[in-house]
C-alpha cells in the first residue's frame, strides 16, 4: 500500500513538470522571439531614420549617432610662432642695428576646431591662435590646410578661421538654451591630431564664470560638464544627442592641469552672435548696459531688504551710458532682461551679449522691494551706438593700433596702467620698431592710462620725445630720444 502511494506520487510529480513545461514553452517563449524581430528594425533600409529618432526619446542613451555626425567637422588646429630667445630694445635696435645676431626660436601650438559650414569657416578658441604667425588645419581625414585668421575676440575667447575649398562636412547650431542640467552632452575634440576623439559627460551647470576670459568686456557664460577633456581639446565641440552644436569647448577646472571631472564650454548662443559679427564686421559689436556689477550675496540682501537672494546688483552707472540714460542707479537689482529671468552675472552678459549697439531692451530691476522696468538702448564701449571697426576701444596712434591693457597684463606684469600696441603698423611707431604686445606705460614722461593719452601727451602725435614700457618678455624699456 506504501509502495502504490510513493508511486502515485512520483506520476504526480512528473505530470505536473510535464504541464509546466509545457505552459513555459507555450506563454514565455513567445517574448524573446517579439523582442528580437522588433530590435531588427535597427538593421533595416532606414535605419537612420530610427536611430535619429532615438535619440529624441526620453530615456535613451546612446551616441552613436551623434558621433557619427560630428567627428568629421572636427579638426586639429597647429600654430606656430617665433618668440625672441633674449631681451629685446626695438628702439635700440632702430638706431644701432641688431643688438644679437641669434635667431629667435620656434614655438608649436595646438588644439582643437569646429567647421560650422560647407565653405570652411571654422571656430576655434582665441587662446589656442593667439600670438600665432601660421595657422594649419588638418581635417579627420588627414587633409591639411593653410587656415586665414578672419577674427578673433578675446573676450569671448572666439576665433574664426577658414580655409579654402567647398562640400566641408560641418556641425549645425543647436541651442544652448534649452539645455537642462543632467542632459547627456558629447564632448568631440582633435587634440593630438589622432583623428577626432568622443567623449560623452552630462550638463553639470550652466551660467558658469571662471576669470579667465580677458579685458573689462569679458564675456562668461560657461557650461560646466563632466565630459573628460585634455590638453588641445579647446576649441572642440560640445553636441548635443542630436549632434547639433550647443558649445565651443574651452577650459577644464584642474590642480594638475589634467581632467579632473570639471570641463567648461561656451554656449553657442553666445558664439554665434561672435562668429556673426566677426564674418560681417571683422570685430565683435559688443552691446553694453554701462554698469558695474556683481552676484547678489546673502549680505546685499539684508542690506537692499530683498526677500530672497537673487539677482544681479549695480554698483556703479557709468557716466553717459545706457542704463544712466534710462534711469537706473547704483544698488537697483537687475533680475530679468527681455523677459528672462536671470540670476547670475554670465546669465546677464550671456543675454545682452546676443545684442548690438542700437538695440532696444527692457530690464527688470528691484528699488526699495518694488519691481520696475526700465526701457534702455544699448550702446558701444565709446558711449554711442556707430559700428565698431576694431575691437572694444582699440584705437590708432602714430600708425599704430592701440588697445586696453587686460587684468592678465597687469598680474603678469605687476602694472596698474598702460596701452598694449595690437599692431605696430607703418607710422612713427612701426618705423622705431615698436612691436606687437609692447605695454606704453608713460610717453614724454607722463604717465598713461589709455590711447588719447598717447595722443594728447604727444601734442596730437606732434612731439615724441620718450617712451616707458613693458616688452612682452617682462623686461623694461626707457628710451628717451630728440625729435
Amino acid at each position: 500500500m506504501k509502495g502504490r502511494s510513493l508511486l502515485a506520487g512520483f506520476m504526480m510529480a512528473v505530470l505536473g513538470a510535464v504541464i509546466a513545461l509545457f505552459a513555459y514553452t507555450r506563454f514565455f517563449e513567445k517574448a524573446p522571439a517579439t523582442n528580437q524581430h522588433d530590435s531588427s528594425r535597427i538593421y533595416m533600409e532606414n535605419a537612420q531614420a530610427y536611430l535619429t529618432s532615438m535619440q529624441q526619446r526620453a530615456g535613451q542613451i546612446d551616441f552613436t549617432y551623434a558621433a557619427e555626425q560630428t567627428v568629421h567637422a572636427v579638426v586639429h588646429v597647429r600654430t606656430k610662432s617665433l618668440m625672441s630667445s633674449q631681451p629685446q630694445n626695438p628702439i635700440m635696435e632702430f638706431f644701432y642695428g641688431p643688438q644679437s645676431q641669434q635667431k629667435p626660436r620656434e614655438v608649436r601650438g595646438f588644439g582643437s576646431g569646429v567647421i560650422i559650414s560647407a565653405d570652411g569657416y571654422i571656430i576655434t578658441n582665441n587662446h589656442v591662435i593667439e600670438d600665432a604667425e601660421d595657422v594649419e588645419v588638418a581635417l579627420n581625414d588627414r587633409r591639411l590646410f593653410p587656415a586665414e585668421v578672419i577674427g578673433r575676440d578675446p573676450a569671448s575667447d572666439i576665433a574664426l578661421l577658414k580655409i579654402k575649398g567647398e562640400n566641408f562636412p560641418y556641425i549645425k547650431y543647436g541651442d544652448s538654451d534649452q539645455l537642462k542640467v543632467g542632459q547627456w552632452v558629447l564632448a568631440v575634440g582633435n587634440p593630438f591630431n589622432l583623428t577626432s576623439t568622443v567623449t560623452a559627460g552630462i550638463v553639470s551647470a550652466k551660467g558658469r564664470s571662471l576669470g579667465l576670459n580677458e579685458g573689462d568686456y569679458s564675456i562668461e557664460s560657461f557650461i560646466q560638464t563632466d565630459a573628460a577633456l585634455n590638453m588641445g581639446n579647446s576649441g572642440g565641440a560640445l553636441v548635443d544627442t542630436n549632434g547639433n552644436l550647443v558649445g565651443i569647448t574651452s577650459a577644464i577646472l584642474s590642480p594638475s592641469g589634467a581632467y579632473a571631472g570639471n570641463s567648461f564650454a561656451i554656449p553657442v548662443s553666445i558664439v554665434k552672435k561672435v562668429v556673426d559679427d566677426l564674418k560681417e564686421y571683422g570685430a565683435v559689436q559688443r552691446a553694453l548696459i554701462g554698469v558695474n556689477i556683481k552676484d547678489v550675496d546673502s549680505e546685499d540682501a539684508d542690506k537692499l531688504h530683498l526677500n530672497e537672494v537673487r539677482g544681479i546688483l549695480i554698483t556703479n552707472v557709468v557716466e553717459n551710458g545706457a542704463a544712466s540714460a534710462a534711469g537706473l542707479k547704483e544698488n537697483d537689482v537687475i533680475v530679468a532682461f527681455d523677459g528672462q529671468q536671470v540670476n547670475s552675472v554670465g546669465e546677464l552678459q550671456d543675454h545682452v551679449n546676443r545684442h548690438r549697439p542700437g538695440d532696444k531692451a527692457t530690464v527688470t530691476y528691484l528699488r526699495n522691494g518694488k519691481e520696475n522696468n526700465a526701457a534702455i538702448v544699448l550702446k558701444n564701449a565709446n558711449g554711442n551706438t556707430e559700428i565698431v571697426k576694431y575691437a572694444e576701444n582699440e584705437d590708432v596712434v602714430f600708425g599704430a593700433k592701440l588697445a586696453p591693457i587686460t587684468a592678465a597684463d597687469k598680474k603678469k606684469y605687476d602694472i596698474d596702467h598702460g596701452v598694449k600696441i595690437v599692431e605696430p603698423g607703418k607710422g612713427r611707431f612701426g618705423e622705431i620698431g615698436m612691436q606687437k604686445d609692447f605695454i606704453i606705460l608713460s610717453i614724454n614722461g607722463k604717465r598713461v592710462e589709455k590711447a588719447a593719452d598717447v595722443r594728447n601727451y604727444s601734442n596730437n602725435e606732434q612731439s615724441l620725445r620718450a617712451i616707458a614700457g613693458v616688452q612682452k618678455d617682462g623686461s623694461l624699456l626707457n628710451y628717451q630720444f630728440g625729435n
